[in-house]
């Protein structure tokens, strides 16, 4: 796996690592693996693009360098340095759950308090609802500084192979090749280039080196929602795995058959029965675009795109993986303040036994009337939360520390949050992000909360 950017070494390209983590989220490798991850910010009215990236790099490299190419010249700014694991902690998948008794049915038969709920309401006692080139320079510098720990220069360029010659006078060891660099400079790009010090991380018993370097922040003017993918595709052998946070004012998408929706509708077609109905819109989202189904499924048969519920999505026969929904949601006033520690992070789920112990259980007259207030607690939380209580979890300082996205994260802005394996084949060119439609039909739904259906 590489990151969405081609890597140029002095010495040796480096791989990107992975590493596990220990948090409940949509895929159990969110957290540590930023070389995969894009935040990317949309404003269509001012044509503004931000996103920010933070490489993970391992390898013998003295010093080398990386090239990001953008259609304008952008300005950098240095992020929080765990901004990636603030965002996989804010975006980790919500379940529902019921209270329960320990003590209800000490001695007896016992009943989880989810059972217990059930049972009332059959029993009817609870509801569940539900220039000219002579005159100018080969390559232009046209800003150099510093970000964080990075020395960087934003030059550009007429032609490829003035370019490529730059690179190397100034020892910047391209890994690619005059084709690719081309690409962007016949699309009058701009290229901003940064060294990279491996004094600054960790070396490894072998001499090699490991870490992770500053997240930058890109900002520029664009006509279109862009990422440059076409400059990854020379450092890749295969595939490259990548997991991008989109921030627009609506959600958005893949274009043709990198959608999401060959695996978001049947995730949400097995949810169906759910209590209280798909959450998320899902349903209205189902029931709106439900002419459409037929034809959106018989393509991915032809893709030999096939989804099983409760699994992660798998190559077909040319390698090429769909793309999956990992999370969306339009943020509202309250999600931006669990930020500030102004709203809770998670519902708490009521601990019905609170007060009483196994030991009150033991006198007979004290434990009926025990159970009778257990008993009513349970109902009233079955007539609050009748299809559950959302709850995740997290560290508490890393709950405290998602203060680090204020700012960053805008109330009534729409975070899509979807995985994509790229296939060497599918990186001919530069990735557009697009509004979330589906032959005109606009998909506005949300995902928070894990579904019966979702993958691990």
């Amino acid at each position: 796996m590489r990151p969405l950017f081609i890597v140029a070494l002095a010495l040796a390209v480096p791989s990107a690592s992975q590493a596990a983590c220990c948090y409940f989220s949509a895929k159990n490798t969110d957290i540590l693996q930023p070389a995969q991850k894009v935040f990317i910010t949309w404003d269509p009215a001012e044509k503004l693009e931000t996103f920010t990236v933070q490489p993970k790099f391992e390898g013998n490299a003295l010093d080398f360098g990386m090239v990001i190419p953008t259609p304008t010249q952008p300005k950098l700014n240095e992020m929080p340095r765990d901004f990636f694991k603030h965002l996989a902690i804010y975006t980790i998948m919500k379940g529902r759950q019921f209270p329960q008794s320990k003590l209800l049915y000490l001695g007896r038969n016992r009943f989880t308090g989810r059972e217990m709920l059930q049972r009332a309401a059959a029993n009817g006692k609870a509801s569940e609802k539900s220039d000219e080139r002579a005159e100018r320079p080969k390559v232009i510098v046209l800003e150099a500084g510093i970000v964080g720990s990075l020395d960087y220069k934003i030059i550009s360029a007429e032609r490829a192979d003035d370019l490529y010659q730059w690179l190397k006078e100034n020892k910047y060891t391209y890994a690619g090749d005059e084709a690719t660099l081309n690409h962007y400079v016949q699309k009058k790009w701009l290229f901003t280039v940064m060294k990279i010090d491996t004094m600054q991380m960790k070396r490894n018993k072998d001499g090699s080196f490991d870490g992770e370097v500053t997240p930058t922040r890109f900002q520029f003017a664009s006509d279109k929602l862009v990422y440059p993918l076409k400059i990854t595709q020379i450092s890749v052998r295969e595939k490259t795995e990548a997991l991008f946070y989109v921030q627009a004012p609506f959600k958005v998408d893949l274009q043709g058959d990198m959608t999401y929706q060959y695996t978001w509708v049947p995730m949400l077609q097995g949810a169906i029965g759910c209590s209280g109905g798909i959450p998320g819109g899902g349903q209205a989202w189902l029931d709106g675009f439900k002419g459409q189904i037929p034809p959106l499924m018989a393509r991915a048969n032809q893709l030999n795109f096939r989804f099983i519920a409760g699994q992660r999505p798998q190559p077909n026969n040319k390698g090429h993986i769909p793309t999956t929904m990992e999370w969306a949601r339009k943020l509202t006033k309250n999600d931006v303040a669990v930020l500030t520690g102004k709203a809770p992070y998670t519902e708490t789920v009521p601990d019905v036994d609170e007060g009483f112990t196994a030991a009150d259980m033991n006198d007979a007259q004290r434990a009926e009337a025990i159970r009778k207030v257990i008993q009513a607690r349970l109902t009233k939380a079955q007539q609050s939360r009748p299809i559950g209580f959302l709850v995740r979890h997290a560290p508490l300082d890393d709950v405290r520390n998602l203060q680090q996205l204020a700012g960053h994260l805008s109330e009534s802005s729409f975070i899509t949050k979807f995985r994509k394996i790229f296939a060497r084949d599918e990186m001919n060119d530069d990735l557009l992000i697009v509004p979330a439609r589906y032959n005109g039909s606009e998909d506005s739904s949300e995902y928070e909360e894990m579904l019966p259906s979702s993958p691990p």
